[in-house]
C-alpha cells in the first residue's frame, strides 16, 4: 500500500463514552482508538460520544481529532443528532471506515453504508448483543462488513443466536497495560484504612454493581468459607445499590467480614488486587472482563463463573479457577481452597507465571496486533 493512500485514511469512531464513566465498553473504546492512532498516526480522526462533555483529555489523542460530545443535550436529541451528525458528516466526507463499539450505534451505520456505501464494524461485547431481537438492529448486524467479538464465548453465542456468517465475526479480546498493573506486597495504607492485619485472607471483587456479577453468591458463600478461616475480609468494590447490598449484609449478619469500599480510582487500583489473596467474581453475564486480565497481571488467583465471557481471560480455567455461578457451596468450597493453598490447581499459587501468560494473550502490543490484521485485511478487500 502507498504512502499516499495510507496518508488519506480517515476513520470515523463512534462510542458511548470514554472520559467519563469507565466500565468495560469505555476501556475497549479508548483502547481501540489509542491502538487505531498508533498504528495509523497520520489518519484524520472523528469520534462521536453520545455520553460524554468535552474534556481536557482530549490532548492524549493526536492533534488531528475531532470529538463530538454530546454528552449536554437530553437523551433523545443526544440519539438524533448522534445519527444526523454521523450521517450527514459521513456523505461528505467519505471515512475509510466506521468503528462503532456499541451495537444500539449500528443503525446510522447501516444507514450510511446503504446511502454512500461507506463500510463500518460493530464490536459487541456480551448482554447487549445476547437474545436480541430487534429487527433493524439484526439487519443492522447482518450487513456490517465485520462484527468484533470481545471474547469467544461472545462470538459463538452471537453466531449461534444470529446466524451470520462465521467469516463475517472476528475476535479482538480485551486488554491491558502490563506496566500499570504488577504484583506487589500488601500496600500498608490500604490495610489501615480497611483496618486489616497483613495475615488476614481477603477476597476482592471490582465491579459496576449489577447482580449479575456474582458478588451476592460470595456474601451467601462467606458463611462456610469462614468456617474454615474465621478472619476472612470480603471487600467489595465499585457503583451500585449499596442500601440494597447493605441489607443483604445485614440479613446475613456479615457486617464485621464485609467492607463496601466504593469507586476505586484508576491510581489505587493496582494496589487493591495487591491487597487480596483472590479476586472473585463469579458473574452470570459478562461478555470478557478486564477486571479478570487486571487481578491476574498483579498475580492473584481468580475466581469465575463458568458460563459466560469469563472463560476467555482465564482460558477455560487454565489460569484460574471456573465455578459455576449459581451454585453457592461450589463458590465457597474453592474460595477455601485458593485461600487455604489446596486448590489442586497449582498455577494459581504462580504469581509470575499468572503474569506472564496473561500478557503474552491479552497485553496491549497483542491487541493492537490482531487489530492491525484485521484493519489490513479491511482495507484490502477495499482497495480490490
Amino acid at each position: 500500500m502507498s504512502k499516499k493512500l495510507h496518508n488519506r485514511h480517515h476513520f470515523y469512531l463512534a462510542f458511548p463514552n470514554i472520559f467519563g464513566f469507565k466500565g468495560g465498553v469505555q476501556v475497549y473504546s479508548a483502547f481501540l482508538l489509542q491502538a487505531l492512532q498508533q498504528l495509523y498516526p497520520e489518519a484524520h480522526y472523528d469520534v462521536f460520544l453520545k455520553y460524554d462533555k468535552p474534556t481536557d483529555l482530549r490532548s492524549q489523542f493526536l492533534p488531528q481529532t475531532n470529538f463530538y460530545c454530546l454528552g449536554k443535550l437530553p437523551q433523545l436529541l443526544q440519539s438524533l443528532l448522534l445519527t444526523f451528525q454521523l450521517i450527514s458528516q459521513g456523505i461528505k466526507q467519505q471515512p475509510t471506515l466506521i468503528i462503532t463499539t456499541h451495537v444500539n450505534y449500528s443503525i446510522p451505520c447501516y444507514w450510511l453504508q446503504r446511502i454512500a456505501g461507506v463500510p463500518y464494524w460493530v464490536v459487541i461485547h456480551g448482554l447487549e448483543a445476547w437474545n436480541l431481537e430487534h429487527p433493524l438492529l439484526q439487519t443492522a448486524l447482518r450487513h456490517a462488513n465485520q462484527v468484533i467479538a470481545v471474547s469467544n464465548y461472545t462470538r459463538d453465542r452471537f453466531l449461534k443466536e444470529q446466524q451470520l456468517n462465521p467469516a463475517k465475526v472476528s475476535v479482538l479480546p480485551n486488554t491491558f497495560i502490563a506496566t500499570q498493573f504488577q504484583p506487589n506486597p500488601k500496600p500498608r495504607y490500604l490495610l489501615q484504612r480497611y483496618g486489616l492485619t497483613p495475615e488476614q485472607p481477603i477476597i476482592l471483587t471490582v465491579a459496576r454493581l449489577a447482580q449479575y456479577k456474582g458478588y451476592e453468591q460470595i456474601l451467601h458463600a462467606l458463611d462456610e468459607v469462614r468456617s474454615h478461616l474465621p478472619k476472612v475480609h470480603y471487600i467489595l468494590a465499585g457503583k451500585g445499590n449499596y442500601p440494597w447490598i447493605k441489607s443483604v449484609i445485614e440479613k446475613l449478619n456479615l457486617q464485621e467480614c464485609v467492607t463496601l469500599a466504593g469507586f476505586i480510582p484508576d491510581e489505587e487500583l493496582c494496589d487493591h488486587y495487591n491487597l487480596c489473596d483472590v479476586f472473585a467474581m463469579p458473574s452470570q453475564g459478562e461478555g470478557f472482563g478486564i477486571v479478570y486480565l487486571e487481578a491476574l497481571a498483579c498475580g492473584k488467583p481468580v475466581l469465575a463463573g463458568n458460563q459466560d465471557g469469563a472463560v476467555d481471560p482465564l482460558v477455560d480455567g487454565r489460569l484460574g479457577c471456573l465455578v459455576d455461578p449459581t451454585d453457592v457451596n461450589a463458590i465457597a468450597h474453592n474460595l477455601s481452597q485458593i485461600l487455604q493453598h489446596t486448590h489442586p490447581n497449582p498455577l494459581l499459587f504462580q504469581p509470575k507465571i499468572l503474569r506472564e501468560q496473561t500478557i503474552a494473550r491479552f497485553e496491549f502490543t497483542q491487541f493492537r496486533q490482531t487489530l492491525a490484521q484485521l484493519i489490513h485485511k479491511q482495507l484490502m478487500h477495499q482497495l480490490y
